[in-house]
């Protein structure tokens, strides 16, 4: 494993999930801001994590496999939080569709793999505008006293930039389903090695 500084930032951004997690629930006001500040952090790690890798040439292959996974274990559990919280289908939805496509796409890599087609459901565009969306829409959510309400339209922001990213994500998993279609088709008989 190698440990450099981007790797650094990925780690610290997990370890930063029970901390955000604690605050989230402690029964004070400031507490939104905090856990929308620590959110935001690993946010801007994750991109400056990246940034570094490239920069500083500290690419490993351990980093390219915790990175997305940091990146979803923050999203997912943000999502959670937000979905108990506001207690409401209106976020629901949404927030079901984004961590429905992550399942699907993560089984969609792992069998790419077997076949060695990994670089055909590599990063696009729309799933790094994806990815800013729902990030923002978390963070404005998150900063918010956790109630629905259509006079706060800071909430209401939120709520569109989610669906937003909901959209997009759909679209994303779309064009990842659409460049792995032979592979899914009947073209591909190799017999699978299942891994459960």
């Amino acid at each position: 494993m190698a440990v450099n500084l981007p790797n650094f930032l990925t780690l610290l951004r997990i370890i930063l999930i029970p901390v955000f997690i604690v605050v989230f629930y402690l029964p004070a006001k400031w507490a939104y801001w905090v856990t929308t500040g620590i959110f935001v952090f690993a946010c801007l790690t994750d991109w400056l994590d990246g940034y570094l890798a490239r920069r500083l040439h500290q690419e490993s292959t351990f980093g390219a496999f915790l990175d997305p996974v940091a990146d979803k274990l923050i999203v997912v559990g943000a999502l959670i939080l937000l979905v108990q919280s506001y207690g409401t289908a209106l976020l629901t939805i949404p927030a079901l569709i984004i961590v429905s496509r992550e399942i699907v796409i993560s089984a969609l890599r792992e069998l790419m793999a077997q076949y060695g087609s990994s670089a055909k459901v590599a990063v696009v565009y729309i799933g790094k505008l994806k990815t800013f969306l729902q990030m923002t829409a978390i963070a404005v959510l998150l900063s918010q006293p956790h109630q629905m309400s259509w006079h706060n339209p800071i909430i209401l922001v939120g709520y569109i930039l989610l669906y937003i990213a909901a959209a997009l994500t759909l679209w994303s998993m779309l064009v990842y389903l659409y460049a792995a279609r032979a592979i899914l088709s009947s073209e591909y008989r190799t017999p699978l090695t299942h891994s459960e």
